[in-house]
């Protein structure tokens, strides 16, 4: 959270889990936030999702690519108002492929310059919003997933590719944090039981709650 005495370090969480803290600085924030605003606004807009059970997802959740419902991903947002979706731009994909240099180096098995990422799931947190463990195994690659959080500070449960329970690691995100899973971890459990509401730097442009921004190669053909 903002007023940390001692500087965070950067941990391996799990194999091919990586969490840098304080990776995108203030000015980048800022500009991925205004980026986020513009799609909350259309041509589909921010929503609470509907799940088949008829519950309703706490947070709100705006898609930049690919559509996503549960759990298929579309072209068109055939749940919301059926329009089709903003373009994903290729300055997401330069910024997904620099955050896999700075997770994994060049060499660590996986290559950046092959990572095309071609839809961004972003979920606005307010403070009462949760997310219940659960794996993104919509997607068709298995190319790692990109995960950076702007504004208030969260517990972000990381855990196995068994079971939602036990054992799982949990990791603060702070606003600027980068998380990426690949390899063994792509397909583990995770979610947020917690927000820290009011941690948010109003210099973000964030002056409440959670923005995350999940990158992910769909694998589907055009």
């Amino acid at each position: 959270m903002s007023g940390t005495l001692f500087p965070r370090e950067r941990a391996v969480v799990a194999p091919g889990a990586v969490h840098v803290p304080g990776w995108l600085p203030v000015d980048r924030q800022r500009e991925l936030v205004e980026a986020c605003r513009s799609w909350a606004r259309g041509p589909v807009p921010l929503r609470h999702t509907a799940l088949p059970g008829g519950g309703v997802m706490s947070v709100q959740t705006v898609c930049v690519g690919w559509h996503w419902q549960p759990y298929r991903y579309s072209r068109t947002a055939d749940d919301v108002n059926g329009a089709r979706v903003a373009e994903f731009p290729d300055w997401l994909v330069d910024l997904g492929r620099r955050a896999l240099v700075e997770a994994y180096g060049e060499d660590q098995g996986y290559s950046p310059a092959e990572y095309s990422p071609d839809t961004a799931l972003i979920n606005f947190y307010d403070g009462a919003a949760r997310m219940g463990m659960h794996r993104d195994r919509e997607e068709r690659s298995g190319a790692p997933v990109v995960s950076l959080s702007i504004g208030d500070s969260c517990v972000f449960r990381f855990g196995n590719t068994e079971t939602r329970g036990r054992p799982y690691t949990d990791v603060e995100l702070a606003s600027g944090d980068l998380f990426v899973f690949g390899g063994s971890s792509r397909f583990a459990y995770h979610g947020v039981p917690k927000v820290y509401a009011g941690t948010a730097d109003p210099a973000t442009g964030m002056s409440g709650g959670r923005l995350n921004i999940t990158l992910r190669e769909t694998g589907l053909p055009d």
